[in-house]
């Protein structure tokens, strides 16, 4: 069976990978990755290289992002991404394509593939964002899908409504923590060293713009700079950097702006890979921003989250999240609460065992 895998960004590469492995081991199968988005960007890290490292035996690349992050360029650069994807379609087959997530890059390549008939198998459908444009993303995806594997019972039941169905809908638990129980972080020490991290206790913090709220972004991002220059008085802060969303660079440019002012007190970081982000988390007193990993993952790391403003809300939550206005008060406030409590013992309502394997299974039964 011909399998393509859509990658657009270094989040959802870091998601599919135990499944990733799986089907390359697995002779039934013929993969090819299919990398674009900001994977080729060298502002993000030009994260093709994590993805050549791990010797795939094809991928395909497609450039196809504008470099500014303003409405109009968003739109030329989807724009752009299905005229790049027209032509790909029209060259290459595919008994099944896996896409995932709800990034526009993702729905630029998906709904260029319509009329082309491409079958695709949907990863983290049914969610919700209210802070994010996504919804929109994601659910055209789940629209173009043949096959949904949804990380809780209440995303397929969304997806239902979305299809007026309930066929080929799967709920399998988050892909990402596939054999999370048997992950072992890197050593301590050489974690702090390869990352020039202080011998401290530090914050992950990781910010993205709200893209329901673009007249609050530069509100927002300066509530931002002002609340981590308070909390880093109190803990180290290590900052992954945005990804490429709409009004991205103006988070970017605050965050540079605070490490200028206080370069002692913080670490930025592009890209940290998929084994280094979780050994960071692992290692990490608490998580602070508005990303998905601290609503998926943190739980499964005993992890607290303090998650900031709207870009997450309509998730299905564990009990480790405290969520707070996009408010420098509020945020130092709910900081200071989260940095109280120690690790974090419930469940992680994203959890299940042997999420790979279950999705291969059905795709094997089903095609």
């Amino acid at each position: 069976m011909k399998i393509g895998v859509l990658t657009s960004s270094r989040a959802d590469y870091g998601i599919y990978l135990p499944l990733l492995q799986k089907l390359k081991k697995d002779s039934f199968f013929k993969m090819e990755i299919v990398a674009f988005g900001t994977h080729l960007s060298r502002l993000h890290g030009y994260t093709l290289h994590d993805i050549e490292k791990d010797t795939y035996p094809c991928i395909h690349t497609i450039s196809s992002l504008i470099s500014n992050d303003d409405e109009q360029t968003i739109a030329s650069s989807y724009g752009l991404t299905v005229l790049k994807f027209a032509d790909f379609w029209a060259n290459n087959k595919y008994d099944l394509v896996f896409c995932l997530g709800d990034r526009f890059e993702m729905s630029a390549a998906v709904q260029a593939g319509i009329p082309f008939g491409v079958k695709y198998a949907h990863l983290h459908g049914g969610e919700t964002t209210e802070g994010a444009i996504d919804n929109v993303y994601r659910h055209q995806i789940s629209l173009a899908s043949f096959l949904h594997f949804t990380a809780t019972d209440i995303f397929s039941e969304r997806i239902s409504k979305i299809l007026d169905s309930q066929s080929h809908i799967f709920s399998v638990g988050s892909l990402s923590l596939n054999n999370i129980k048997e992950f072992v972080p890197i050593e301590r020490e050489d974690f702090y060293n390869k990352f020039s991290i202080p011998n401290k206790e530090f914050s992950l913090v990781t910010f993205h713009p709200e893209t329901m709220s673009i007249d609050d972004n530069f509100k927002y991002a300066n509530a931002m700079k002002e609340a981590l220059a308070k909390i880093s008085e109190k803990i180290f802060i290590v900052i992954t950097m945005p990804n490429a969303d709409t009004q991205g660079s103006i988070y970017r440019e605050a965050i540079l702006k605070l490490k200028n002012e206080i370069p002692e007190r913080i670490l930025l970081i592009e890209n940290f890979g998929k084994n280094n982000y979780f050994s960071a988390m692992h290692y990490a007193k608490i998580l602070i921003g508005n990303t998905s990993s601290g609503i998926l993952e943190a739980a499964s790391f005993g992890k607290y989250v303090v998650n900031v403003g709207d870009r997450q809300k309509g998730r299905v939550q564990s009990k480790n999240v405290i969520n707070c206005p996009f408010e420098e008060p509020a945020i130092v406030l709910a900081v200071n609460e989260a940095l109280e409590f120690g690790k974090y013992t419930g469940e992680n309502v994203y959890f299940k065992e042997g999420v790979a394997d279950h999705i291969i299974k059905i795709v094997k039964k089903l095609l």
